[in-house]
């Protein structure tokens, strides 16, 4: 079996700065391989808020922004097949098999992190999608063989691609929660594009869930994926009190996955003793703070913990759960061209589940 590889193919390249910053789509060159990597032909990739935030310049105060190396190409949601492969990974990948490509594209596996902690994503080393890397918002990736993902029978292309990121990201943080089955668990911004996905996780975990966010929208899709009550904080006053009430005393676990200075700011209060609050969003600037009285927390046995995608053994087991059928993302269709609406959809909050665009002709 061969593939006929162009030369040339198309990228959404980042065209600004800041948050006016948008993208063209262009003709770019089909990547070289080198030592150690596969070519991925794109069927598709899913659009997620890092996207947007490193199209648009927000973490740049944190140090993390777009890298000349990306070649202005963001995307880290992708999933296709092998075209071809370098001599030296000749083994572990055959021609024509589906592979994904996460955030975390490559790790050394050679440092601590890789070797002794068994959490590669601490690798310093490591390559990151649309960072230092050109990410997924393009035809032909040349990507890490050792760390692309298998992407299982029963898994369609178009669930795999985000789940490379949003449903690995939800899914390894309701692991950290710690939210044992029959416990409840408050998923912050339930009807996005990773809260979406933290509905159906922790319902396939035998959670109990109690969703949050806003608009009668993201109420049905909350409560049609599993959630048992459904918050809206534009019509509650009182979100924390509502919470306490319906848990009879405070949930075992919240995980936040909106980006308002709110959710971070009311999460360690909804909890009982000894819960665990998962930060996983990330909003720009350094005004919101994930915190709490020391009082509350030093009394109440309270955890607060950062969660940040997941390693490739959690994003195998991500992905099983889609082969077995319990939990399928909510899909937006488009393509490259689309790219820019979805972006200001994202930001005006009117984009539930998760925006996929279509790669491949």
């Amino acid at each position: 079996m061969s593939y006929d590889i162009p030369k040339t193919q198309k990228a959404a390249v980042k065209v600004g700065s800041g948050e006016t910053a948008t993208v063209e789509v262009k003709d770019v060159p089909v990547p070289d391989l080198l030592p150690g990597q596969i070519l991925l032909k794109i069927n598709y990739t899913g659009l997620c808020a890092s996207d947007k935030s490193l199209l648009q310049d927000e973490w740049g105060a944190s140090g993390l922004s777009m890298q000349p190396a990306a070649n202005g190409i963001a995307g880290h949601e992708g999933a296709g097949i092998v075209v071809k492969t370098h001599e030296s990974v000749k083994h572990l990948w055959r021609l024509g098999d589906r592979a994904g490509i996460k955030f975390i594209a490559s790790v050394c596996n050679e440092c601590e992190a890789c070797e002794t902690d068994r959490d590669e994503l601490r690798c310093a080393r490591n390559l990151s999608s649309g960072v230092n890397t050109p990410g997924t918002f393009q035809e032909y990736v040349a990507t890490d063989a050792r760390y692309a993902s298998k992407i299982p029978d029963g898994v369609k292309d178009e669930e795999a691609g985000p789940i490379m990121c949003g449903g690995v990201t939800a899914y390894t943080a309701l692991k950290k929660s710690e939210v044992k089955p029959g416990q409840w668990v408050v998923i912050s911004g339930s009807g996005g594009g990773l809260g979406h996905f933290a509905v159906q996780y922790a319902k396939a975990m035998g959670m109990r869930v109690i969703g949050i966010d806003g608009g009668d929208e993201k109420k049905d899709l909350s409560l049609r994926l599993g959630a048992e009550h459904f918050i809206d904080f534009t019509k509650v006053q009182d979100v924390t009190a509502e919470v306490i009430k319906l848990t009879n005393g405070g949930a075992s676990g919240v995980t936040v996955f909106g980006v308002s200075k709110e959710a971070y700011a009311t999460a360690p209060y909804m909890l009982r003793a000894k819960g665990r609050m998962v930060c996983v969003a990330m909003p720009k600037g350094g005004e919101i703070l994930a915190a709490a009285m020391p009082i509350w927390l030093i009394s109440k046995d309270i955890a607060i913990v950062g969660s940040a995608v997941g390693t490739k053994k959690d994003t195998e087991e991500a992905l099983d759960f889609t082969a077995r059928g319990l939990v399928h993302p909510i899909l937006i269709h488009g393509s490259l061209h689309d790219l820019n609406d979805f972006v200001d959809k994202m930001k005006q909050g009117k984009l539930p589940g998760r925006a996929v665009l279509k790669i491949a002709a």
